[in-house]
């Protein structure tokens, strides 16, 4: 009689997620003073910060005002801001890589549409020894967690008979990287939404407004709202003259929500 395998595996479980900022613009100053001398005018700005600089240029051209009115790139994007003239901020552009989150998470992020994305495809990387992302409120009941931990253990393993019975049953397809990605492709509708999954994202100033003022919320869903706070974490630091209007509130499960008096932006 033959023996049951029994899967030994340890259960990787996350939490929190991780949030990386990959990229950031940087300005072309000798064709800025190549304008600025065509059009005989002269502008100075304050900060080092490239998308700083190009919305400041790009809100000054609108009247042509270098070297007229408010001095401090501060100054700029605070009117900015206050007015309401969110098209300035489209100018900056950062890109960041998010790990640690969910398939949950993804599905919600992708319908802010003014973002830029590239996430790991299931159809070419082995989902049989993932992480999976488990809710602070399932984690926090022992008997929701071995709840949840069987379920995730059970997707797994028939992940596992799935990709491995696919791949023998495709006998046909000579080429063995093609055997994989079809046996992975079906094998990966058995995986729950509790999949760990990366996702490179690049959005402009004005788009993470938007994403920070709707998934900071108190209302948004938390694993978002965790992301949404370290996003206005890293560009509070990044761009403090673009997202200073922000703050972070305590909420009373220890997580935190943002705020801002210039919603809408």
């Amino acid at each position: 009689m033959e023996t049951a395998t029994v899967d030994t595996r340890e259960l990787k479980i996350v939490r929190d997620p991780k949030v990386y900022l990959v990229g950031r613009q940087s300005v072309s100053s000798e064709e800025i003073a190549r304008f600025l001398t065509d059009e005989e005018v002269t502008w100075q700005t304050d900060t080092e910060v490239g998308a700083e600089r190009l919305a400041e240029i790009a809100g000054r051209v609108c009247y042509m005002s270098y070297g007229k009115g408010r001095k401090t790139n501060e100054e700029f994007l605070s009117h900015i801001i206050e007015v309401g003239h969110g098209s300035v901020l489209e100018h900056g552009v950062w890109s960041f890589l998010i790990t640690g989150a969910s398939r949950s998470f993804t599905h919600e992020l992708i319908r802010h549409r003014h973002f830029s994305y590239s996430q790991l495809s299931q159809r070419y990387v082995d989902e049989s020894d993932s992480d999976f992302i488990e809710p602070d409120v399932i984690a926090n009941d022992p008997a929701m967690h071995a709840a949840w931990c069987e379920a995730v253990n059970a997707a797994r393993k028939a992940y596992d008979v799935l990709v491995t019975g696919l791949e023998a049953k495709f006998t046909d397809v000579p080429e063995k990287t093609l055997r994989r990605k079809m046996a992975r492709q079906a094998a990966r509708s058995v995986l729950p939404n509790a999949t760990e999954t990366k996702i490179f994202v690049t959005g402009n100033a004005r788009a993470l407004r938007h994403f920070i003022e709707l998934r900071g919320s108190e209302h948004a869903e938390i694993e978002i709202r965790k992301v949404a706070v370290e996003v206005l974490k890293i560009m509070q630091k990044e761009a403090p003259n673009m997202f200073a209007d922000y703050r972070l509130e305590p909420l009373p499960d220890g997580t935190f929500a943002t705020r801002t008096d210039h919603p809408k932006i």
